[in-house]
């Protein structure tokens, strides 16, 4: 709304100067919260509650000194008043709605409400059919790219809804529609019913996001973890929240927006970096990664640890003490450690159990015999070097590395474990050619650490989260899943995919099997289909893979239809400077370019673009103009214009081709051009 109307153009006064209110109020917590961290370090307390106080006086420090710049509002609620036969709380109350509270004064009501506070709800879920209580849903329209000054406060538009007028305005269209340079943005001005819905999820449920391109769920899921963050801050924040993406570039990619929305010090990690005991130096065949990552495998591996515990293979006990000698007989022992085995704990806690009852056996001998016996004649007879030998043969120390080792370097140790799980043909695969002369040499893979991670959660829990948000999980492996779900036994799960683009060997074609591997077979399934960014001409050529891909998921829709879709056909040899044309014509429009090749033909598109004088950057270079990505890295990443290069040659270059081909497609959110010199796959 810009037109030249004295009621608009008062409002928009009003408006800055409350916005410049908010930046002064906003400056001076800053600096109280520093001060606050320099108070608190005089403060006298003991070692664990100082520890605790600074910690938190030194995180909303820090949160508030990296807050990004930018607008500090973007909506506004004015709640009807008594007059108007409204009631509650919120009656006549307006409230402006923006990425976190702004207050002069703790106890003095706020200039701008947290979007994930309660009240904010409203902003996203009310309608004329139920206002909810809300007469007028305001809207600001702020320059792109503008530092947040008050000056960039260019327009707005009122919804009536208490009249029964509801409408998506140009503000929220435009938002959606913004040219995307650089990492991605946060949401919270545009939510839509469906997400907020899911954003606002209780933190005890687990729940999975079966997402179309261009539906947001990358972005839900991001802003569920700075609503949890928000509502459950003792409950999140004591065990921690994980973000889980499929890569580094991703990760680079999504950085910035829990930080935009007040949240920092949230771990974001690849599940390579969150499982990895060892530097990835080795490599696996196709089959052999595929065997490990089978679910088989978890079988096979608590076979190979468990084999080690015998409870035959210590003699009788005697254990010294002073004049006497107090033993346990052989059948006792194995009764013992039967009785543990069967309780299937934690190796490493069975084996203190067998430990404790050898030494209340031998405690309850000494104490028939001469009375009760103190703590410290306890902890000596645990530490008697008989015991420790016995238990060293019956329920032996073991690392990880070691049986994993012993598993892939022993065709005889590996057919014991794999009996009835593993054909032979597997077995064979799983062999290391060439067995290192210790584990301490061995050459791990990418799939053996997560073998190594899951001996590791046999011998012992992991420290778990409360939290945890998985993009990208249709790419999970059974093996993958069963790392995550460890970390997560006490916590809940944002799951987060699209079956369409499940591209690893491995990739599921359900998510009933995806959630029983992750724990929560009961997490409810809601589909996203209705896209905001991906426009439909694009969607609608995407959709034509669908039937092929032999997965059961909705067609998406997108209610974008100001997209362009083009295609340019030329001979085979044609294509690197046909790309090239494809770039040029891209960069007189404004926005982000994209180059998505497949993998092997890299290099020769790049040798075009610089021999054409086009600067182009890497896909971890988020702010370059020009962007080359192979295929197999361009997953959750969007461009503004997309050249898509020879899609015949990225449906030809891996067994799921045509899911890699899906993903290409879907990463325009404006112009998508498809430059081929071989027939089109779809």
């Amino acid at each position: 709304m810009t037109s030249p109307d004295p009621a608009l153009h008062h409002a928009l006064r009003q408006e800055r100067a409350h916005h410049d209110r908010c930046r002064a109020a906003l400056a001076a917590m800053a600096e109280g919260a520093r001060e606050q961290v320099v108070t608190g370090e005089d403060v006298s307390a003991s070692g664990a509650d100082a520890e605790v106080l600074g910690y938190r006086l030194r995180s909303r420090a820090k949160a508030l000194r990296e807050l990004p710049e930018g607008p500090l509002f973007f909506g506004r609620l004015d709640f009807a008043g008594a007059a108007a036969g409204a009631d509650g709380e919120h009656a006549g109350q307006r409230y402006h709605i923006g990425r976190l509270r702004i207050t002069e004064h703790p106890a003095d009501p706020p200039l701008v409400v947290d979007w994930r506070a309660p009240v904010s709800r409203a902003f996203y879920q009310a309608t004329a059919r139920d206002p909810q209580g809300v007469a007028v849903r305001r809207r600001f329209g702020w320059a792109p790219g503008g530092r947040g000054d008050s000056a960039d406060l260019t327009g707005l538009e009122d919804e009536h809804l208490g009249r029964g007028e509801s409408r998506a305005g140009d503000i929220v269209r435009r938002e959606i529609e913004r040219p995307r340079v650089g990492p991605m943005r946060d949401i919270a001005a545009t939510i839509q019913p469906e997400q907020d819905d899911l954003v606002r999820g209780e933190v005890s449920a687990s729940v999975c996001v079966q997402g179309a391109p261009g539906t947001g769920k990358t972005a839900v899921g991001l802003h569920r973890a700075a609503y949890l963050l928000y509502t459950h801050p003792r409950r999140v924040q004591r065990s921690g929240l994980l973000i889980l993406g499929p890569n580094r570039t991703f990760l680079s990619y999504i950085a910035e927006v829990l930080p935009a929305l007040g949240e920092t010090g949230v771990r974001q990690a690849t599940l390579r970096e969150e499982i990895a005991r060892h530097p990835v130096t080795g490599t696996d065949e196709e089959r052999t990664a595929a065997v490990k990552h089978d679910a088989r495998m978890a079988g096979v591996l608590r076979r190979a640890l468990y084999a080690r515990v015998r409870a035959d293979a210590a003699g009788p006990l005697a254990v010294p003490d002073g004049s006497y000698r107090w033993r346990v007989p052989a059948d006792e022992l194995a009764r013992i450690v039967a009785g543990v085995r069967a309780e299937e704990p934690p190796y490493d806690i069975g084996r203190e159990r067998v430990r404790s009852r050898i030494v209340r056996h031998l405690q309850d001998q000494a104490e028939r015999r001469g009375g009760p016996r103190t703590s410290a004649w306890v902890r000596r007879i645990e530490r008697a070097r008989p015991v420790g030998a016995c238990l060293d043969a019956v329920w032996p120390r073991v690392r990880p590395e070691e049986v994993l080792a012993a598993l892939l370097g022993d065709p005889r140790a590996l057919a014991g474990a794999a009996d009835g799980l593993l054909d032979a043909d597997e077995q064979k695969a799983l062999l290391w050619a060439r067995p290192p002369r210790s584990w301490k040499s061995a050459r791990w893979s990418a799939a053996d650490l997560v073998l190594l991670d899951e001996v590791a959660g046999l011998l012992e829990h992991p420290a778990g989260y409360g939290h945890i948000v998985v993009d990208e999980a249709q790419d999970l492996s059974p093996m993958e899943c069963r790392a995550i779900a460890r970390r997560a036994s006490f916590g809940s799960l944002t799951v987060l995919g699209d079956l369409a683009q499940g591209t690893t060997p491995w990739a599921a074609r359900s998510w009933e099997t995806v959630l029983r591997h992750l724990g929560c077979p009961e997490a409810a399934v809601v589909p996203l289909t209705t896209g905001f960014r991906v426009p439909r001409a694009v969607v609608a050529l995407a959709n034509r893979l669908l039937e092929r891909l032999g997965v059961d998921v909705p067609p998406a829709r997108s209610l974008r239809g100001d997209g362009e879709l083009a295609f340019r056909a030329v001979a085979p040899g044609e294509v690197p400077g046909a790309v090239a044309a494809a770039v040029r014509d891209a960069l007189a429009r404004e926005g982000s370019v994209g180059v998505v090749t497949a993998d092997a033909e890299l290099p020769r598109i790049r040798a075009a673009l610089d021999a054409a004088g086009i600067g182009t950057g890497g896909p971890e270079e988020l702010g370059a103009r020009v962007t080359v990505v192979p295929a197999s890295v361009v997953k959750g990443l969007e461009y503004d214009h997309v050249v898509a290069v020879e899609p015949a040659a990225i449906a030809e270059a891996e067994e799921r081709g045509l899911h890699r081909l899906y993903v290409v497609l879907t990463r325009a959110v404006s112009r998508l051009e498809v430059v081929h010199g071989r027939p089109l796959p779809f």
